[in-house]
């Protein structure tokens, strides 16, 4: 099933599984960006995503971490 930037846990869980060696709270959000859309099943609009979002997906990232 393609990721969509809305399925925030589900990259979340990716994001740690592929960059298990990042600081979480200092990526900045262009690459957070670059990253969500590097994954292998997403599949979504680059404009969909917005400072909202990004931050959502860095917050669900961090409590995966956790």
């Amino acid at each position: 099933m393609p990721l969509r930037w809305t399925d925030i846990h589900e990259i979340a869980i990716s994001l740690e599984e592929k960059f298990p060696e990042i600081d979480v709270l200092k990526i900045r959000f262009t690459d957070l960006w670059r990253w969500v859309q590097e994954l292998p099943n997403f599949q979504d609009d680059p404009l969909h995503a917005n400072e909202k979002i990004l931050e959502a997906i860095q917050m669900a990232w961090l409590d995966e971490r956790e």
